[in-house]
C-alpha cells in the first residue's frame, strides 16, 4: 500500500496513449518554479487547514453573488464580505495563493425575477458592480481572477439543455443526461443561448475594463475568463467528420474565445446560426479584444465527432444542432446528437495535450491555467482511489509535457479538493481527494489514498511514474 502512496503507476495501452505517456518518471521540481499545484471548489469552501497539510500552494474558488449582494446590486451584506475577508487571510496566512472566480452559476433570484438574469443585457452593470465590490474588498490579496466559470457550456447547459438553473429550453429532441430527461416548459432553445452567450461577453468585457482602468496598475493582478473544453477528434478519416470536428470545437471553444481575442465570432457560428447570433458593435468588438490576461480551462474528457447530416438545413435550429454533429466517447459506441459527459469517462491523456497546443497555435500562445481536472462521475466511493490517482497523474504528466512543446502553461487545479454538492449529482459524485461524511453534523474529512498521494508529490518531491513500452517510447520521442 505504501508504494501507491507514494508513486502512482499507470500501466496503459501503448496503442491508445501516445507520446506524453513516455515520460517515465517526474517530479514537482520538473515543472518552473513559478508554476502553482492547486485544487477548487466552488462556493462551498473546504477546510483551510487541510489545504496546508496537504501541500496547496494554490486554492481557487468562488464568490457567491447573493452572499455577497443579496439584492444583486446595492448594500453589501457585511456578513458576506467578512466571510470572504476571513477565507482569503487565511488561505494567506498558510502561504496559500488565492485564484477568485467571480460568478459561477448563482444570479440572485431577485435578478432573475427582475428581468430574467443572463437573458437580460442589464445584467452586464449588475454583474459590473459585483466586480468592483469584490476588486475593491479583496483586490489588495486576490491578484488572479476570473470574471465568469465556464459560460460556454452554461449558455448550453441552462438555455438549450435545461439541465442547469435556470433551466430554460425548447429543444424538441428529448434530451437526457445520466439517465435523467428533460421536460422544459419555458424557453427558447434556438435563440437564448445566443442571447445570454452574448451577454456574458459583454459583461465579462465590462468587468475586465473596470479592472484595467480603476484597480489593475495598484493591485498588479491578472484577470482572465474560464472556458469549459472537451477534446474533439473526428470519427473517422472521412473530411466530413473533420469538419464536423472543426464545427464543434468553434462552437464550444470559439464562441467565446474568437471575440475575447479578436474582436467577434467565428465565421463559421455566424453562418450557421443567422440572424438568431447577436451582433457586436464596433466599441463593443474593441473593448473586447484582448480582454483576458489568461485563459482559464476546464478539462475532464475527450469525444469522438461525427458529421450530422440528418439535421434540417433550414427552418429553426437550437444551439447544438447548428453545430451539425453527433459525439461519442468510444469509437464501437454510436455517436448521439447531444453534446453532454459520456458514462464512463476514458483516460485520453494525450488529448489535453492537443487541445493546449490547439489553444496556442489558434490564440497565440495565451498563459493558461488549468482551472478543474478530476475524477469522480459516477465514481463508486472508496478510499482506496488508486483510480483517481491514475487519472490525475496522466493529466499531470499531459501538462509536463506541453509545458515541453513551450505552452504557456501557468498552473493546475484538481477539482475537487473535497467532496461537495456536484451541479448535476448532488452527493452522489464524489470528485474530492476528502471524503465528506454528510450524514455526519460535523462533516467529518478523511484523506483519500489520492490526498497522500498529492501531498507526497508537493511536499515530499515524490516522483509520479508512468511505465509504457519502451520501443513505442523511442518511436514516439523520434516523431515530436
Amino acid at each position: 500500500m505504501a508504494k501507491v502512496v507514494l508513486t502512482a503507476v499507470l500501466l496503459l495501452s501503448c496503442a491508445h496513449y501516445p507520446s506524453v505517456l513516455c515520460l517515465s518518471e517526474f517530479t514537482r521540481d520538473d515543472f518552473p518554479a513559478d508554476f502553482v499545484f492547486g485544487a477548487a471548489t466552488s462556493a462551498f469552501q473546504g477546510d483551510i487547514k487541510l489545504m496546508s497539510d496537504t501541500g496547496l500552494e494554490a486554492y481557487r474558488f468562488s464568490i457567491s453573488w447573493p452572499r455577497l449582494l443579496p439584492n444583486g446590486r446595492g448594500p453589501v451584506n457585511p456578513k458576506g464580505l467578512e466571510y470572504y475577508n476571513n477565507v482569503i487571510n487565511e488561505i494567506i496566512k498558510f502561504g496559500i495563493q488565492p485564484h477568485v472566480t467571480l460568478h459561477h452559476l448563482d444570479v440572485p433570484q431577485v435578478l432573475q425575477d427582475e428581468y430574467g438574469g443572463w437573458l437580460s443585457p442589464k445584467i452586464i452593470d449588475d454583474f459590473k458592480e459585483l466586480a468592483d465590490v469584490c476588486f475593491k474588498e479583496f483586490g489588495d490579496r486576490v491578484t488572479h481572477w476570473t470574471t465568469i466559470n465556464q459560460p460556454n457550456i452554461n449558455s448550453f447547459g441552462s438555455y438549450d439543455y435545461g439541465f442547469f438553473p435556470p433551466c430554460r429550453c425548447s429543444n424538441p429532441y428529448g434530451i437526457t443526461f445520466m439517465g435523467d430527461s428533460v421536460n422544459c416548459t419555458k424557453g427558447n432553445s434556438t435563440v437564448e443561448p445566443y442571447i445570454t452567450a452574448h451577454n456574458y461577453l459583454l459583461a465579462h468585457s465590462a468587468a475586465v475594463e473596470l479592472y484595467r482602468n480603476k484597480y489593475q496598475t495598484i493591485q498588479k493582478g491578472q484577470i482572465g475568463i474560464n472556458i469549459y473544453t472537451i477534446g474533439f477528434s473526428p470519427l473517422t478519416n472521412s473530411a466530413e467528420d473533420a469538419m464536423a470536428a472543426g464545427r464543434a470545437r468553434d462552437f464550444l471553444i470559439g464562441w467565446f474565445l474568437n471575440p475575447i481575442f479578436f474582436g467577434d465570432y467565428p465565421e463559421m457560428i455566424k453562418t450557421n446560426a443567422g440572424s438568431r447570433l447577436p451582433s457586436f458593435t464596433y466599441s463593443e468588438s474593441q473593448k473586447l479584444k484582448g480582454s483576458c490576461d489568461f485563459i482559464g480551462m476546464n478539462y475532464y474528457y475527450s469525444l469522438y465527432v461525427a458529421d450530422d447530416s440528418s439535421i434540417p438545413k433550414t427552418g429553426l435550429r437550437d444551439a447544438n444542432s447548428d453545430m451539425f454533429a453527433k459525439f461519442t466517447a468510444f469509437k464501437d459506441v454510436p455517436p448521439v446528437s447531444q453534446l453532454r459527459p459520456p458514462t464512463q469517462i476514458s483516460h485520453d491523456f494525450e488529448s489535453l495535450r492537443k487541445m493546449l497546443n490547439y489553444l496556442k497555435d489558434t490564440y497565440r500562445n495565451p498563459p493558461i491555467y488549468i482551472h478543474e481536472n478530476g475524477y469522480g462521475l459516477k465514481f463508486i466511493d472508496s478510499m482506496n482511489d488508486v483510480g483517481r490517482i491514475s487519472f490525475l497523474s496522466g493529466f499531470i504528466g499531459s501538462v509536463l509535457q506541453s509545458i515541453r512543446d513551450g505552452i504557456d502553461v501557468r498552473g493546475y487545479f484538481v477539482w475537487t479538493f473535497i467532496d461537495g454538492y456536484e451541479l448535476l449529482a448532488g452527493y452522489a459524485s464524489r470528485f474530492g481527494f476528502y471524503h465528506v461524511n454528510f450524514e455526519d453534523s460535523e462533516h467529518e474529512r478523511t484523506p483519500r489514498l489520492s490526498a497522500h498521494w498529492y501531498r507526497n508529490f508537493l511536499r515530499n518531491g515524490t516522483a509520479i511514474k508512468v511505465q509504457i513500452n519502451d520501443n513505442f517510447c523511442s518511436k514516439a520521442r523520434s516523431s515530436d
